[in-house]
């Protein structure tokens, strides 16, 4: 087995500035790395997770940055790797330390559940956001009551927690007004925008607060009215990230009640990223969206 040297293609100098989307970004850059070496030095999943005294589903969520990393294990698939430059390793184990630091939601770990935390990472990272809703209104654009009573439904969570879950999603609106913020894609079922969520003021004001977020530069907002009839997301919501970093791939996230799952198989995501399309074309553009907006404020 001949050592990786840094003149080597894969996988190049690692990436030790902070990024962008703190420690989920970096634990998914370093995961790719270590995947790219792997493969470059012909050793099996299967080998590498017995090298680091794990398993194969191990190496995989190492791989794939869906968990923190031990700098005894990233050392030892580095040695198993054939990784000898004392300055790629280096930088490689840095990375590993960086990729272990608290990311801003840290504090809200007491009622953030372990599938969500990913996807926070991911939100803040990417450089394009396509969010289809078909039941509430996406909670980066969410206003405070709206958001405190989607957060209460179906929840046995003290009124503390249930605050604290709000103060998290208005936190996670920053990403609008930053300076540099990703270009954002909001299609919604026009359910999301009948359904009166809190009630008849919250709604309204709900509403109202949609047709600011239209505004933005970077944000797009489009309604499938019911009178499309069925349309190809009938099952649920989704979103897809995408993000500038190369070795960021695309993701798709869905929501489920107790979980969710992140798909990142190209094929899954040119199914999904077809569909988004479509639903696109079916639904009011964004200046038939505004006054529809308004049509449906006048009759609430």
């Amino acid at each position: 087995m001949s050592a990786v040297q840094p003149s080597d293609e894969l996988p190049g100098e690692p990436i030790v500035d902070e990024a962008r989307g703190g420690p989920t970004v970096l634990r998914i850059m370093l995961g790719t790395q270590l995947r790219r070496l792997r493969e470059a030095s012909g050793i099996a999943p299967d080998q590498a997770g017995y090298e680091i005294r794990g398993s194969r589903s191990k190496i995989s969520r190492i791989e794939h940055g869906r968990v923190g990393f031990k700098e005894r294990d990233i050392s030892d698939l580095l040695s198993l790797y054939g990784v000898t430059d004392e300055q790629l390793r280096a930088g490689m184990l840095a990375l590993a330390r960086q990729a272990n630091t608290p990311g801003w939601w840290a504090k809200y770990n007491d009622i953030l559940p372990d599938w969500f935390e990913p996807y926070l990472g991911l939100e803040t990272a990417a450089s394009l956001i396509r969010n289809f809703e078909l039941q509430f209104v996406h909670g980066l654009l969410q206003t405070e009551d709206y958001a405190r009573a989607v957060t209460a439904l179906g929840q046995s969570a003290s009124p503390q927690d249930n605050e604290r879950r709000v103060s998290l999603r208005m936190q996670r609106q920053g990403l609008l007004t930053s300076a540099d913020p990703p270009r954002m894609w909001f299609v919604m079922d026009e359910a999301a925008l009948r359904r009166p969520v809190g009630g008849r003021h919250v709604m309204r004001a709900q509403l109202n607060h949609l047709l600011q977020v239209a505004t933005l530069p970077r944000v797009t907002l489009q309604v499938v009215p019911f009178r499309r009839g069925g349309h190809a997301a009938a099952g649920g919501s989704f979103t897809i990230l995408r993000f500038a970093a190369p070795d960021l791939p695309d993701v798709v996230y869905l929501e489920q009640l107790t979980s969710a799952l992140y798909l990142d198989d190209r094929k899954d995501i040119d199914h999904y990223m077809e569909v988004m399309n479509r639903l696109s074309a079916e639904a009011h553009t964004p200046v038939a969206t505004t006054r529809f907006l308004k049509e449906i404020i006048r009759e609430a």
